[in-house]
């Protein structure tokens, strides 16, 4: 398969899924500028627990990539690969996230402050990177496909998160994630809390996801179709 047809086929395969993003992206926004139940538009800074939200899409996208893939044969060429890298780049983003928050709390007696934000950010990332690296190594074809679709589902995320700050709408978009985050220019603020998390960390996590629970489904569609040959004599 040439690049080129391997890029429209990527296309073609998270097209479909992007636009779905896109559209509860923006349903998002609205809700959270409407401010209507906070249970489905958390408004606080990170936005956790809100039950309208892209989080969760690996999940579900991880395994229709996975299926969609194998069925055009192109399955995991391991099987154990395929679910151990991604266990490993999970275990290595949250092993750094827990143990740069326990440093900065202890260094801050509770408490994190912002030098201790920014350094505890400069692990995460650092730990995503390498998380995204090595998935390479589990299912190519997968990898690929998730790593394009993280990019398409993250970029507006980032440009809604540009305008959001600049405008300060009040938004989980926009709110700073620490109680004693500084006054500073809107744009540095946003490459401090939007692009770098967005383009690093979301793309690791949307990655690592979504390619555990593809890699399983690539591993059981892979030993069905072991199984369906038939026997040589």
């Amino acid at each position: 398969m040439s690049a080129k047809s391997e890029r429209l086929s990527i296309g073609r395969l998270i097209l479909w899924p992007s636009i779905i993003t896109l559209a509860i992206t923006v349903l998002r926004l609205v809700g959270e500028l409407q401010h209507w139940s906070p249970k489905l538009f958390n408004p606080e800074a990170g936005g956790g627990g809100a039950l309208v939200g892209i989080s969760w899409l690996p999940l579900i996208f991880g395994v229709y990539f996975a299926i969609k893939l194998a069925g055009a044969g192109e399955e995991p060429p391991s099987a154990s690969r395929a679910i151990l890298v991604p266990v490993l780049g999970l275990v290595l983003v949250v092993g750094a996230a827990v143990v740069s928050t326990v440093i900065a709390k202890t260094a801050t007696t509770g408490t994190i402050d912002y030098a201790s934000f920014v350094k505890q950010l400069i692990i995460i990332n650092i730990a995503a990177l390498v998380a995204i690296i090595v998935q390479r190594y589990s299912w190519p074809a997968l990898f690929k496909t998730l790593l394009a679709y993280a990019f398409a589902a993250r970029i507006p995320v980032a440009l809604i998160m540009l305008v959001a700050i600049y405008k300060d709408w009040g938004t989980h978009y926009d709110v700073a994630p620490i109680p004693e985050f500084p006054a500073m220019h809107w744009f540095m603020k946003w490459l401090l809390i939007g692009a770098v998390p967005q383009f690093v960390i979301w793309i690791a996590f949307t990655v690592i996801v979504g390619g555990l629970v593809g890699g399983i489904t690539g591993a059981i569609a892979r030993r069905r179709t072991r199984t369906q040959q038939p026997a040589t004599a």
